[in-house]
């Protein structure tokens, strides 16, 4: 399987509801790194897995959605427990509706996959995989 990785970040305030959270179930500020991986079993006809370009600027496209604002106020997030993996899962289920819509081009009709990691520090992160 190859893959292609993009990177961005994107900064964010929530809170948490659960005593598991303990001190995070009052508003905080988190700062994400996250990592979109695109797979396929065989390279395009150009010997790419996806444009590289075209998806750092769709990350940069969905992360723009959500930075800079509190999830807790997100009317596409209510009732949502916006912990780490369920942001991977709003990140990923985002991308993919980006790609479905066009926005990498008609070499994207071949991905296999996509997997999307937010990092919370260099030791710390979460992920969620799906097949497309």
């Amino acid at each position: 399987m190859f893959s292609v990785t993009v990177r961005d970040h994107m900064m964010v305030a929530h809170s948490l509801r659960g005593e598991v959270f303990g001190p995070a179930q009052r508003l905080h500020g988190a700062t994400f790194v996250v990592d979109a991986t695109f797979r396929r079993r065989e390279l395009d006809d150009d010997g790419v897995v996806v444009d590289i370009g075209a998806a750092t600027e769709l990350l940069r496209a969905v992360l723009g959605e959500l930075t800079y604002r509190n999830l807790d106020d997100e009317p596409a997030l209510a009732g949502t427990n916006t912990t780490t993996e369920v942001l991977a899962r709003v990140v990923s289920d985002r991308l993919v509706a980006g790609l479905r819509a066009g926005a990498l081009g008609p070499g994207a009709d071949g991905l296999d996959g996509l997997a999307v990691t937010l990092h919370e520090s260099h030791v710390a992160w979460a992920g969620y995989d799906r097949t497309l």
